[in-house]
């Protein structure tokens, strides 16, 4: 899994993409040796627009693979409450996408795998149906906006995949309190991970996020193939610290990528953390971060982890 993640400025949505993957070269026209490209995009609401992945940082993304891709490209979703993917769909422009030969996955509707996470208690006894599509991918990729979080401080290119591919009735079962959130969020990204994350930077949220809050300029994509990297530093151009995000910082924990902002390998921006900007976080913020186990806690977790065969580097 490559280390290094891109950066370029932007100044509309979906140029900033189209930079990143200028930087990538070839390296994300990867996705053209699998049978089956999954598009997961962010639908958190079907009314606010605000809350959705800019359409033209996925059309940029198909451009990119225009002419050397044969394989069917699905781009998938299903918002989360208040409307339909197909009203999601038609309000933020995605039809126009056709024009490409892709197809549109509602998650709602999708076959489905069964899953246990944890409860308030830190009991692994709630079962969730996870997306057999998604689960199932050749080549998964997480297309965003960065938004703040109302429980998990941030949301990016892996919990976009991770809670999005939880059918939507049983998204909030998800919901047992910020310990169990983000552990579940955490272990769930171990079978759920992007193969690529693009964060299309140019207009983020900032607030009572990920619906409710306020437009602010970032002014700066992201992209990579190691999705814990590009979400650590997009948390950190947000201006939180990416180890404070409990889940980001349990996958670090695990093995999948140094999270310290001091050691990314950034190519694009030189100076990048030079452009970072302090969003306001959600008004709940100093109580999620209230997700760090207790030592009790913590080898009752190790010892679940560890027959799950998670891997706790």
């Amino acid at each position: 899994m490559s280390e290094e993640v891109y950066m370029a400025k932007c100044d509309e949505p979906g140029v900033g993409v189209r930079r990143v993957l200028e930087l990538m070269d070839d390296k994300a026209r990867e996705a053209c040796n699998f049978k089956t490209v999954v598009i997961k995009v962010n639908f958190v609401s079907a009314s606010r627009q605000l809350s959705a992945t800019p359409v033209e940082a996925v059309e940029e993304y198909i451009k990119y693979l225009q002419n050397r891709c044969k394989n069917k490209i699905i781009i998938a979703e299903a918002p989360a409450g208040g409307g339909s993917c197909k009203d999601a769909l038609e309000r933020y422009g995605y039809y126009k996408l056709k024009d490409y030969d892709v197809e549109f996955l509602d998650l709602g509707e999708d076959n489905y795998e069964e899953f246990y996470v944890w409860n308030r208690n830190l009991e692994r006894s709630v079962k969730l149906r996870v997306s057999k599509t998604m689960l199932e991918s050749d080549y998964l990729i997480s297309i965003v906006r960065p938004k703040t979080h109302d429980t998990v401080i941030v949301t990016l290119s892996i919990k976009n995949v991770v809670v999005g591919a939880i059918l939507p009735g049983d998204r909030y079962k998800i919901h047992q309190g910020y310990k169990a959130i983000n552990l579940s969020i955490a272990y769930l990204a171990t079978l759920l991970m992007p193969k690529l994350s693009l964060i299309d930077g140019y207009i983020g949220m900032e607030g009572n996020g990920p619906v409710g809050g306020t437009p602010i300029q970032l002014g700066v994509s992201l992209g990579g193939f190691n999705p814990v990297l590009v979400d650590a530093a997009a948390a950190y151009l947000m201006g939180f610290d990416p180890r404070d995000v409990g889940y980001l910082n349990y996958l670090s924990q695990w093995g999948f990528a140094c999270i310290n902002p001091s050691q990314l390998k950034i190519v694009g921006l030189e100076s990048w953390q030079s452009f970072q900007k302090q969003f306001q976080p959600h008004i709940t913020y100093y109580s999620q971060l209230n997700w760090r186990l207790t030592p009790s806690e913590n080898m009752k977790v190790e010892k679940e982890l560890e027959n799950l065969g998670v891997s706790l580097s």
